[in-house]
């Protein structure tokens, strides 16, 4: 009993795994889920018996495979036979573990018969209709039913038939392929028909892929074959797939398709011979009986739901198919002309069933137009329609000939395959030239006559197909309800899932609603009805039956075996897949040292050893290494970790060492190398590994790690003995940091402690230092080693590209040694002055002489002590550099002299007072004014998205970081500056100075070190790189300060360009933040350009060219500021306008305007003040517009308005002239048009121009297209709300006619203006998006040179 006890109580805290099981099998279960709550020991074997219990599915029948968002194309099912435990085999307790069950080997699930043969099928609901979508309501749907019972579901084995996968939208493709298929008479004809390889390439041949199809249809095992072979025969790609088109219209396109590939056949007049039928289409004079027809041929009749104009539909096919013939009276204005009476008379119009087809087709037209909406609309009304169907009623019942009627015989070749009545106002045909869908190079001649139609008391016709849409005028899903000739019984065909079906279901696709709801009935009613409908002739002496499998042609025969053969080696090649473990292979090349990765895909039953080969040869390394220097270990990639070795199991299979074949590992295979005299190591399991850094305090480096393997139970003593042995250091003075996360440092202090207790983890990353310095008493967070760790763990390695030096270069670095403060050196003075040599300093040389002199800064900043702080000075020598691997070539003696390593406070501002106003100094040699945005006319912007010059460059591996996120590590008041609010300058930017001129750059020691790098290729003549190592805390405002000996300019003269993939480039503007979101080996462009102040915006100017094709043209970028007048922003760009962009121009012949995207807006005056009187914002724009003469704009009360003369005698527009007004007045308006233009004034008319400047309009349509003429009296109110400077207004003389033109005129001038307004990119007309045409290309392949798509 205490033993039992014991047990329960186990169990119950034994975890427990939730499974959640979706039967994908069958389209009446694919929503639904079976969850089963299981002990984690359950056995995966027991796992099947429960889930084979529940859905009453035999055992061994089904597959399940993992279901947590993966394909399960790709997933390898559980092995129903394993005795593992759940917990074993993946599954996790506490989770929700998704599965799915699936068709085994391709063929559905074996149901328990005992419990199928007790339950009635006509209990339930049965699914013929769409799928619903996961999270829809089942009980909203007719055909989901709300009794679920996997007992009632028929497998494929009881149906027979085989379903089609849907491409992506091609189920209207399968649902006319699964009639085509299930009669009798085409199936047949097709098999009949014979390939010839030698005449015709298979892949392009329509008939051959149809009978392939056809035979996998009747043949296969599989639940679902694909269409691909068949879409790839129509000459379609994968686009094709993801376009819906209408059935009826594939339909039509199919047969015209396979009647031209068969010409010459037997099969020649097939689709006639049982699709087509006559009719004739006539007009009788009624007052001398006169009668004009012809006949026509059809393969569908198009039935309308409801008649136009009315708000009744059709209650049955029977009388939409007497409304069809029904004829109409033409009378009054509609008189028809008798060619016998010589003159207009009344007359019935109408058509005449001459002849019904074998196969009689018919097209519910539920697809209409809303003119209300202007939308197209589906009609969901509800037409009933029977099983049989008798058309005896509807045959012409007079005589086909009278005498009075004359012979106006047709072939209505050009109408062929529907038929044509004025009743069919509702049809959406395109009579465009290629709604045939065929590309053909030369059409047929005219048809055959068809032989006399059937006795009336023979057309009796029984329906075999629904064709059924769900779903909207806008799309929706198509699927087939067909009858079978073999069995009298009804099938659903939806995609891959067939269902049988009763009539009682093929009712529910009438359509229509349960209640009535008046007018508007279709909108509420099911959007799930019958499109289209499939009689057959009743005729025991027609009808025929399916060939059985010995009536087969030979050539059939052979093509059945050839896909048997083709079915069964894919069988096979599915066996070794689910058989095949696929694993991420990893490999550190031996002599790149590269990390490469690849996917080994190896048999489960392959040994060790084999696999090694594999491995050895998918990386390539047979000339690099010999086999016997690679093994394979366990790896984890995440943590870069080698969990073991597999020593001594070299031939034990794949399978078993990997766990069994899984779709996904929870671990990878790293192929380890060694040296040929090096012996591999042994990884066992439970180890850790730990990567070691030794650290010298002495030369401040971080050397390349070691690794070792420790135990999570070993103390930190022995782990210090262990990395002792390691890299001989000793263990008594050693000290071990580790760094459990980014920049979280830990000194393990406890000798006691266990690694895992410190926090150790699979794999670790330690830095050891052993030497005898006082460093060793101090607290870890003061110690030179605390911040040299510190400072290796934020630094990060920029590449930075200089600007091409400038002839102005000289006088700029002069300025910036002025700035120095270092002006007492006299020689250094007369070096200055000594000419051009000085303008070809190298990078060295700037690094050098700026190290001496930052140096000499360094010594008298610390000596006068200016900020009190002057303990801060013997912290110097911490922040030296740290030498990266990579670089120790470069540590000879004179590494002091290029290392630029600024630990130094910012300079004081009493040495950079001159900077503020240094600017006239430095302009003055270059000619240009205090508020130059650019020294060397870049055209680039703060925000502006641009592609750098300089081509990709391949970076070197350089000082090793591990720089994931900022550091969260900085001090809480430390470097704290004064900041202003940009919001309230909306500058976009931070100053760089503060309003007492002082720098705001980093009040703290950072780590900077910069030396000259030498790109491969792509720099571009002139240009130089710098490798720069800098803590990543700097701000950008200290950065740049730490930039300007190598730039040669002050920081406020260049911008700074961060470099993205693609080489796109954006400027880093705000000066108070860090480089935290910089990263390793980011590029960084430096552009000549004076930085921003504060108040100041900067502006890109463009020039308005009224009269040009393109009239906003881009000039430069310009610098405007707070309290800045107009006119002062002026005389700033005249010297740049001259010098970038070759104009020269007077203050006085030029304006500015608001700009608004391309529109010219208000004209901004001369005394008027940015910020006061005109708002300024980030990134503004400006237009800058060219006066012919005299300013006529003085007052904010004028008016400035853009005319243009239309000319309609001679079709054309005149340029635009400006004209000024006083007031809004529409009087004056007219008084000044007239007065430019001539024209008396009681002729203007006038009308606003719509759309963007220069708002265009094609000639053609402007004469009636505008709003001619408006009665206001003035501009400001509606319709022309013309309120501002710059709207557009055409004029006209009232008085000229529009030139009268012939087609070739107006064809010729439409190409013109068509051409006219495509360059300047305006459109006239609204043009929605055409829907592509339904093609069949007979060759394969589209034409390239088509051009309607």
């Amino acid at each position: 009993m205490k033993k039992k006890f014991l047990q329960i109580e186990n169990a119950a805290e034994e975890p427990r795994v939730l499974c959640i099981i979706q039967d994908t099998t069958n389209s009446k279960t694919v929503n639904e889920r079976i969850t089963l709550n299981l002990p984690a020991s359950t056995p995966v074997r027991k796992l099947f018996e429960d889930v084979a219990n529940k859905v009453g599915y035999m055992n061994g029948t089904f597959d399940l495979v993992w279901g947590n968002g993966i394909n399960t194309a790709d997933m390898a099912p559980l092995d129903h036979t394993s005795d593992k435990t759940l917990l074993d085999a993946n599954f996790e307790p506490g989770k929700k573990n998704f599965l799915h069950l699936t068709d085994k080997d391709g063929e559905q699930p074996q149901i328990l018969l005992e419990e199928s043969s007790n339950v009635d099928d006509s209990v339930h609901d049965r699914f013929i209709g769409p799928l619903p979508r996961e999270g829809s309501v089942g009980s909203t749907s007719d055909y989901v039913s709300q009794s679920y019972s996997y007992s009632s579901i028929l497998n494929k084995s009881e149906t027979g038939y085989v379903g089609l996968v849907n491409q992506a939208m091609t189920c209207y493709l399968n649902s006319l392929l699964q009639t085509l298929f299930m009669t009798p008479e085409f199936r047949n004809a097709l098999y009949k028909w014979e390939f010839e390889e030698s005449e015709e390439d298979p892949v392009t041949s329509i008939p051959y892929q149809l009978q392939r199809l056809f035979v996998l249809l009747q043949t296969s095992k599989k639940r679902a074959i694909e269409t691909t072979d068949v879409t790839r025969s129509f000459g379609w790609d994968s686009s094709e797939a993801w376009q819906q088109h209408d059935v009826q219209e594939l339909c039509r396109v199919m047969f015209d398709a396979l009647e031209q590939k068969w010409k010459q056949t037997e099969q020649a007049d097939l689709i006639n011979e049982l699709y087509q039928g006559k009719l004739k289409d006539y007009v009788r004079c009624l007052e001398c009986g006169y009668e004009g027809w012809r006949i026509d041929t059809y393969l569908d009749i198009p039935l309308v739901i409801r008649p136009y104009g009315s708000s009744q539909a059709f209650a049955s096919v029977e009388e939409a198919l007497h409304a069809f013939i029904q004829p109409e009276i033409l009378d009054g204005p509609n008189q028809y002309f008798c060619e016998r009476c010589k003159k207009k008379c009344d007359a019935r119009k109408g058509l005449r069933f001459l002849h019904f087809p074998y196969l009689l087709t018919l097209q519910l037209k539920r697809f209409d137009f809303d003119y209300t909406t202007m939308h197209r609309i589906k009609l969901n009304d509800r037409m009933t329609f029977p099983e049989e169907l008798d058309m005896s009623i509807f045959i012409d019942v007079e005589d086909e000939k009278s005498p009075q009627t004359e012979s106006c015989t047709d072939s209505g070749a050009e109408n062929e395959g529907s038929c044509h009545s004025d009743q069919m106002s509702n049809d959406f045909s395109n009579d465009d030239g290629v709604d045939e869908g065929i590309c053909l190079e030369n059409n047929s001649g005219t048809e055959k006559i068809s032989k006399p139609g059937l006795e009336k008391n023979s057309l009796i016709y029984e329906l075999f197909s629904v064709m059924v849409h769900s779903g909207s005028a806008a799309g929706g899903h198509y699927y087939a309800c067909i009858k079978s000739f073999s069995d009298e019984q009804w099938y659903s065909f939806n995609d891959q899932h067939v269902s049988r079906i009763t009539q009682e279901d093929i009712k529910k696709t009438h359509g229509g609603s349960s209640g009535s709801r008046g007018y508007y009935s279709s909108a509420f009613a099911s959007s799930t009805n019958a499109y289209m409908l499939i009689y057959r002739l009743k005729d025991p002496t027609r009808n025929a039956k399916f060939l059985e499998v010995d009536e087969y042609p030979e050539h059939i025969k052979s093509l059945v075996q050839r896909e048997r053969e083709l079915e069964e080696q894919e069988k096979r090649q599915r066996e070794i897949e689910r058989n095949t473990c696929k694993i991420k292979l990893f490999c550190l090349h031996p002599v790149k040292q590269v990390m490469m990765e690849n996917k080994l895909e190896v048999h489960k039953d392959k040994t060790l050893k084999e696999a090694v080969e594999m491995a050895y040869k998918m990386m390539d390394l047979e000339e690099v290494i010999p086999l016997e220097c690679c093994r394979l270990v366990k790896y984890d990639e995440f943590h870069d970790y080698l969990e073991r070795s597999y020593e001594g199991e070299e031939d034990t299979p794949m399978g078993l060492l990997l766990g069994g074949v899984k779709s996904t590992y929870m671990f990878d295979l790293l192929l380890e190398t060694r040296k040929p005299d090096q012996v591999f190591q042994s990884y066992k399991p439970g180890e850790v590994m730990v990567k070691v850094h030794v650290v010298d305090l002495k030369a401040e480096t971080v050397a390349v790690p070691i690794t070792v393997r420790a135990y999570l139970n070993q103390t930190v003593t022995e782990f210090k003995q262990l990395i002792s042995k390691a890299i001989h250091l000793p263990a008594e003075t050693m000290r071990i940091v580790l760094e459990r996360c980014y920049n979280d440092l830990r000194l393990l202090s406890m000798p006691s402690k266990t690694l895992k207790a410190e926090g150790f983890f699979r794999s670790n990353k330690v830095f050891v230092e052993s030497s005898e310095t006082l460093d060793y008493q101090m607290a870890f967070t003061d110690s030179h080693l605390w911040k040299l760790l510190d400072r290796h763990a934020n630094t990060i390695r920029l590449f930075v590209l200089l600007p091409e030096q400038s002839p102005g270069s000289y006088s700029k670095r002069t300025a910036y040694q002025k700035a120095g403060g270092d002006s007492g050196n006299g020689e250094d003075d007369c070096e200055r002055d000594k000419g051009p040599v000085g303008n070809l300093k190298s990078v060295e040389a700037i690094l050098e002489e700026s190290t001496e002199k930052l140096k000499s800064l360094s010594l008298q900043q610390q000596q006068d002590g200016d900020n009190g702080d002057s303990s801060k000075s013997t912290e110097t020598s911490d922040f030296e550099n740290i030498e990266s691997p990579l670089n120790e070539r470069d540590s000879s003696a004179s590494v002091d002299n290029r290392d630029l390593e600024q630990h130094i406070q910012t300079s004081d501002p009493e040495n950079f007072q001159s900077e503020e106003r240094s600017d006239s100094d430095v302009n003055n040699d270059r000619s240009t004014s205090s508020v130059d945005s650019d020294i060397l006319s870049s055209s680039h912007s703060s925000d502006t998205l641009c592609n750098a010059d300089n081509a990709h460059i391949p970076l070197a591996n350089g000082l090793e970081s591990h720089s994931i996120t900022s550091s969260r590590r900085t001090k809480a008041n430390e470097g704290k500056k004064e900041t202003w609010d940009t919001a309230e300058e909306d500058s976009g930017t931070d100053s760089e100075y503060d309003e007492s001129g002082k720098s705001r750059a980093e009040m703290q020691y950072m780590y900077f070190k910069a030396e000259p790098y030498a790109a491969d290729e792509g720099a571009g003549e002139g240009h130089k790189w710098l490798m720069v190592h800098v803590d990543k805390r700097i701000t950008l405002a200290a950065f740049k300060q730490h930039l300007e000996p190598f730039v040669g300019v002050l920081s406020s003269h260049f911008k700074v360009f961060r470099v993205y993939a693609s080489n796109q480039e954006f400027e880093s503007v705000r000066l108070n933040e860090t480089l935290s979101s910089f990263s390793d080996d980011n590029k960084i462009t430096i552009r000549l350009g004076r930085a921003l102040k504060k108040g100041e915006y900067r502006v890109k100017v463009y020039q308005l060219l009224v009269n040009e094709q393109e009239p906003c043209k881009f000039l430069l970028d310009a610098v405007f500021a707070k309290g800045m007048t107009v006119r002062q922003s002026k005389e700033e760009l005249i010297p740049q306008l001259r010098e970038q962009c070759g104009l020269e121009l007077s203050i006085d012949r030029f304006r500015l305007r608001k700009k608004t995207w391309k529109n010219p807006g208000t004209v901004f005056l001369d005394y008027h003040i940015y910020e006061e009187d005109i708002n300024i914002s980030s990134n503004w724009e400006v237009f800058l517009e060219v006066l012919d003469g005299v300013e006529k704009m003085k007052s904010m009360s004028q008016l400035a308005v853009l005319s243009r003369r239309w000319r309609p005698a001679e079709m054309k527009l005149d340029p635009f002239q400006e004209v000024v007004l006083e007031s809004s007045s529409v009087d004056e308006l007219r008084e000044k048009l007239s007065e430019i233009s001539g024209i008396p004034l009681e002729d203007i008319e006038f009308a606003k121009g719509r759309g963007t400047f220069p708002c265009d309009i094609s000639v053609l349509d402007i004469h009636q297209d505008l709003d001619w003429n408006p009665k206001v009296s003035t501009l400001n109110v509606w319709p022309l709300y013309i309120c501002d400077d710059g709207a557009v207004i055409f004029y006209r003389d009232k008085t000229e006619e529009v030139m009268e033109l012939t087609d070739e005129q107006r064809n010729e001038l439409m190409k013109k203006e068509s051409s006219r307004l495509q360059k300047t990119g305006h459109r006239v007309t609204y043009s929605p998006r055409k829907e592509k045409a339904l093609k069949i290309y007979l060759d394969g392949a589209p034409n390239k040179d088509l051009t309607q798509d």
